[in-house]
């Protein structure tokens, strides 16, 4: 899938981004952008600190990277587990938020869960992040409960229903 995407601050202006198959090759940065971002900061720092999305991972499971198809910079990735369905990751690079890349990775997502027959696919949301997901059409379902010590918090339980 390629779409384009306007820069909001006008710097680039139109960019060109390809969303594609994850590859092992692509772990050491999908890691990185996890590690380092910046939604992951304060209380909710322990929970990327050790993180690791390693190539087995990638192997297993449907990860897509968004990654800018002049330069091969990587602007976000997910991940879809398909049984049962559940958006497992989505991380945006912080210095491509606001772009329209998450936007973009969810139709991916559709489009994916959609040719997978699936009617909806179930996201356990970081906090700040509920109101992303419930504008891309998202519907809480409830609330996951905290497991300490790797998540302190409760979490904001989601629904995308897939057409």
């Amino acid at each position: 899938m390629t779409s384009s995407v306007t820069d909001p601050a006008g710097g680039a202006g139109r960019r060109t981004v390809l969303i594609r198959r994850a590859t092992a090759r692509d772990a050491k940065r999908l890691t990185r952008l996890v590690r380092n971002s910046r939604a992951y900061e304060g209380p909710y720092a322990p929970m990327v600190a050790g993180y690791r999305v390693g190539p087995d991972y990638i192997e297993t499971h449907r990860v897509f990277a968004a990654v800018e198809s002049d330069t091969g910079r990587l602007l976000g990735f997910y991940a879809l587990i398909l049984d049962p369905p559940e958006l497992d990751l989505m991380f945006v690079a912080d210095s491509a938020q606001g772009l329209g890349i998450g936007r973009l990775l969810i139709a991916h997502l559709r489009d994916e869960a959609q040719r997978a027959g699936l009617s909806g696919v179930r996201i356990v949301s970081h906090p700040p992040a509920e109101g992303f997901y419930r504008s891309v059409g998202a519907l809480r379902t409830g609330t996951a409960a905290a497991y300490p010590p790797a998540v302190m918090w409760d979490r904001p339980e989601l629904v995308l229903p897939i057409a």
